[in-house]
């Protein structure tokens, strides 16, 4: 293993632990909020201004990444890719929301997948998210292995269930707002054990044959 840059692991000096904990929580209510809002004849479009609403309603300071709402067809692509904003949720679908929020000048990042209707594979695919989430932040918890190799775990892992694992999203930094003066990377390709409190682990899949798929992402932190 290299020497890892301390430069990838560095906070300003506003950072708190406790205020990215309270970041993450607050990202995760609103996500929760915003998918209560989205259901069936309700367009992409329109799930990206119910984002920006609810975010907006909850105070946030600002945005740090683009609200990422996708239905359908979507949930295989990743954060850069166009959106389709005519698209009409239907009855039997699913979709994600990916929000980066500041809150009390820290960056929050919390996404999750959903589904209408009762499609038992789009069911199962966006369980299977959060499922293999937990897997790999337990490998890191447990075995202390550094960021290339939990990506290499997460892919064997989704392969074994069934699962395609998109290895473009690879999970990322956040801190106190801005963590992108560090230029830290992708945790994916960071060859150090990752420090508690400082990065996003992302999973994102798609089902072997069918053109759906979901995503799921925390922050890695260990309890206590």
């Amino acid at each position: 293993m290299s020497a890892v840059n301390p430069r990838r692991e560095a906070v300003g000096e506003a950072f708190s632990l406790p205020a990215m904990v309270k970041a993450r929580d607050l990202t995760f209510e609103a996500v929760r909020r915003i998918a209560g809002e989205i259901r069936p004849g309700v367009t992409e479009g329109r799930g990206d201004a119910i984002a920006q609403e609810v975010l907006e309603a909850m105070g946030m300071d600002r945005l740090w990444h683009r609200n990422v709402v996708r239905f359908g067809p979507g949930t295989t692509e990743t954060f850069h890719a166009d959106f389709r904003p005519d698209y009409v949720l239907q009855p039997n679908d699913i979709f994600f929301v990916d929000l980066g929020a500041v809150w009390d000048g820290h960056e929050g990042d919390a996404g999750d997948t959903f589904v209408v209707g009762d499609d038992p594979e789009m069911h199962a695919c966006a369980q299977a998210a959060r499922d293999l989430w937990d897997e790999v932040a337990a490998q890191w918890r447990d075995d202390g292995v550094t960021g290339e190799a939990l990506y290499r775990f997460a892919n064997d892992r989704a392969e074994a269930k069934g699962w395609r694992l998109n290895w473009e999203v690879k999970g990322h930094r956040v801190s106190d707002f801005p963590h992108a003066i560090y230029k830290a990377g992708a945790l994916g390709d960071f060859d150090g054990v990752p420090v508690s409190g400082l990065w996003i682990l992302e999973i994102q899949i798609a089902h072997p044959t069918r053109p759906i798929g979901a995503f799921y992402e925390d922050l890695l932190i260990r309890a206590g």
